[in-house]
C-alpha cells in the first residue's frame, strides 16, 4: 500500500531584521484616519505582549515573491536528492505574487509556480504549475491538492512552494502591519509503496457568510493617501474570534477521520499569525478530548522572531524542525505531527502526517 511522503524541503528566509524598535517613530491610524494617541513606541509594546512577536524579516532590493520561492524550491529539491525534471506537480501557494519594490502592485502573469518551474529550468512539460490562493493556509492545501492528485494515480512526485511578500502591501500607519513577514518554504512529496508513514488525513472548511472579509484589501488608514491604492486589511478581533471558535474543531476532525487520538500527537505545527491565539486554539482542541490544557513543547513557536509570514510559516516551521534548526525541537521516525491553518477567505485546514 503506498504512502505520500515529504521527502525533501527547504525554505528561504530573509536577512534583514525588523525589530519592534524599528515602529517606535511611526504614526499610527485608525480606520476612520483619527491618530492613535499612544507613542508608537507604546504601541509597539502592546502589540508584542498580544502577539509574541518580537522581530520579523523582510525582504530586500529587487527579490520578489517568485525569487524566494525558487530559493526555497532549490534546497528542497537537493534534500530529495531528486531533479526537478522528475516531478509532476509544482504548486505554489501566494496571495499577491510577485511585488515589486516601491510598488504595490500584483504580478501574476505568467503565475508565480510558472515563474519557479521557469527559474529551476525545469524543461518537462508533463510536470503541471499553477498557483493556489487560499490566504494563510495555502501551503498546507497545495500539499491535500498533491496528495488527491497522487491519490487517484495523476502523479508520483510534487514540489509544493509557499512564498509570499507580505511587507510589499503593507500600510505601514496600520498598527497590524506589524504583524506581518516575508519568507519562502517548499516541500517535496512523493508517493512510496512504504506502508504507515506520510499524510493520514485531512480536513478543509470555508466559512463566508459574514467571514469573507476578516482579511482583505483596502485604502490607507493615514490621511490624504490616494484612496485607490489598496493594503492588506485584517479584522483582528473578528479573526481570532473566529478561530478560536472553528479552528479546534476543524483540528479535531481530522484527528478522528485519521483515527488518532489527541495523545498520540508529538507535534503540532500551527500557523504563525499570533503566539496568544495558536496558544488558545490548541488549549480548546485539548479541552475536546477531555484534556484541560495542552502538554509541554508540543507547539513549536517560530513567530517570536519571523512574524507571520503567511503561506510559508508551517512549511518553513517543518524545515527548521526538520534539519535540526530549532533549539528543543527535532522530529523521530513516527512521530505523528498535527498542521492546521487559517485565514483570509475565511479557510481551515489541517493534516495528520506521520513521520
Amino acid at each position: 500500500m503506498p504512502s505520500y511522503i515529504i521527502t525533501g524541503s527547504g525554505s528561504f528566509i530573509p536577512e534583514h531584521r525588523i525589530t519592534n524598535a524599528h515602529f517606535f517613530q511611526h504614526e499610527f491610524y485608525q480606520a476612520d484616519h483619527q491618530r492613535l494617541t499612544d507613542s508608537g513606541e507604546r504601541i509597539a509594546q502592546k502589540f508584542e505582549s498580544i502577539t509574541g512577536i518580537q522581530e520579523r524579516r523582510y525582504i530586500a532590493g529587487n527579490h520578489v515573491c517568485s525569487d524566494m520561492g525558487t530559493d526555497a524550491a532549490r534546497k528542497a529539491l537537493l534534500d530529495a536528492n531528486i531533479s526537478g525534471e522528475s516531478l509532476d506537480l509544482l504548486i505554489a501557494a501566494h496571495n499577491f505574487g510577485d511585488v515589486t519594490l516601491g510598488s504595490v502592485q500584483t504580478d501574476v502573469l505568467p503565475g508565480i509556480g510558472a515563474r519557479i518551474k521557469h527559474n529551476l529550468g525545469i524543461q518537462n512539460p508533463n510536470c503541471v504549475a499553477w498557483d493556489i490562493l487560499f490566504g494563510c493556509p495555502g501551503w498546507l492545501q497545495g500539499m491535500i491538492q498533491a496528495y488527491v492528485y497522487m491519490r487517484a494515480g495523476d502523479a508520483n512526485k510534487a514540489m509544493v512552494v509557499g512564498t509570499e511578500t507580505l511587507s510589499r502591501v503593507l500600510d505601514l500607519s496600520d498598527r497590524d502591519s506589524m504583524i506581518f513577514a516575508d519568507g519562502a518554504a517548499a516541500t517535496i512529496l512523493e508517493r512510496i509503496e512504504e506502508d504507515g508513514r506520510g499524510i493520514l488525513a485531512y480536513s478543509v472548511q470555508t466559512h463566508t457568510t459574514t467571514e469573507a472579509f476578516y482579511l482583505n484589501m483596502g485604502s490607507s488608514n493615514k490621511p490624504g493617501k490616494d484612496p485607490g491604492i489598496h493594503y492588506i486589511k485584517m479584522n483582528g478581533r473578528k479573526i481570532y474570534e473566529y478561530a478560536l471558535q472553528n479552528v479546534p474543531h476543524a483540528m479535531k476532525m481530522c484527528l478522528d477521520k485519521a483515527g488518532i487520538p489527541i495523545t498520540a500527537v508529538d507535534k503540532i505545527l500551527i500557523h504563525q499569525a499570533n503566539e496568544k491565539m495558536d496558544e488558545a486554539i490548541v488549549n480548546r482542541l485539548y479541552q475536546l478530548f477531555g484534556i484541560s490544557q495542552m502538554p509541554e513543547g508540543i507547539m513549536p513557536m517560530s513567530i517570536r522572531e519571523l512574524g507571520n509570514s503567511s503561506v510559508a510559516t508551517i512549511p518553513t516551521l517543518y524545515d527548521l524542525i526538520q534539519h535540526n534548526k530549532m533549539e528543543d525541537h527535532s522530529f523521530k521516525s513516527g512521530d505523528i505531527l498535527l498542521m492546521a491553518s487559517v485565514g483570509g477567505g475565511m479557510h481551515i485546514n489541517a493534516m495528520v502526517y506521520r513521520v
